[in-house]
């Protein structure tokens, strides 16, 4: 089985994370739901909802939308790259370059 590469992040994007995980776990808490119920309801180990609460980045995407989808926070995560803007003008400046 091939082994995964250790995601390696600079502290200050690691931070990121960390509030994310912090983010989710302050939902669930408000829904008042136990970390339990929420890692059953998303098909993923009671371990791995704490690695994600936690911010660590190796936990997959899919678990992770799972888990917003249990909370009903799943349309958030369309709203991750939506507006970009700074791909917008790299792509502006090459149509104006194309001349």
């Amino acid at each position: 089985m091939k082994k995964e590469k250790k995601q390696i992040l600079f502290p200050k994007h690691q931070k990121i994370l960390e509030q994310l995980g912090e983010n989710i776990k302050l939902a669930r808490k408000r829904r008042k739901l136990t970390a339990l119920q929420v890692a059953e309801r998303a098909g993923i180990a009671r371990n791995t909802l704490y690695l994600l609460e936690k911010g660590t980045p190796s936990v997959s995407m899919g678990a992770l939308f799972n888990v917003l989808r249990v909370l009903g926070l799943h349309e958030d995560f369309l709203k991750l790259a939506a507006d970009d803007e700074l791909g917008r003008k790299l792509q502006d400046l090459d149509l104006l370059g194309a001349k």
